[in-house]
């Protein structure tokens, strides 16, 4: 059985299936078209020059061929020595900081001198 509030009775009252789906004053959406997205489209974008000098050329198709070639290696490491190096100094500072950790925890748990 569906429900809805009634604002006379103040309570919840049974219902029909689209009137519980349909409360007071609210109507179902009329589907409509949407626009044509910008970027799906040949044309520039409104209030923009035709060529501006501070947008760059679109880089994204030459991007993709290159993280798209199948040749072995993984994604991280496609664009050669820059990644080759990022990669290799990410990993140096992961060890590094779990070295460190695990020292700070050896000195952590050592008891402390009671001299006095």
């Amino acid at each position: 059985m569906y429900y809805k509030f009634s604002g006379f009775a103040q309570r919840l009252v049974g219902a029909t299936a689209a009137a519980a789906y349909t409360p007071q004053g609210l109507k179902p959406l009329a589907p409509t078209e949407s626009p044509d997205p910008i970027f799906g489209t040949s044309k520039p974008a409104p209030g923009l020059p035709a060529t501006d000098p501070l947008l760059n050329p679109n880089k994204v198709p030459d991007l993709q061929k290159i993280f798209q070639r199948s040749d072995g290696l993984p994604v991280h490491l496609k664009r050669g020595y820059p990644d080759r190096m990022l990669y290799r100094t990410t990993m140096a500072l992961t060890i590094g900081g779990t070295i460190y950790c695990l020292i700070a925890l050896y000195i952590a748990s050592q008891p402390k001198n009671q001299n006095k």
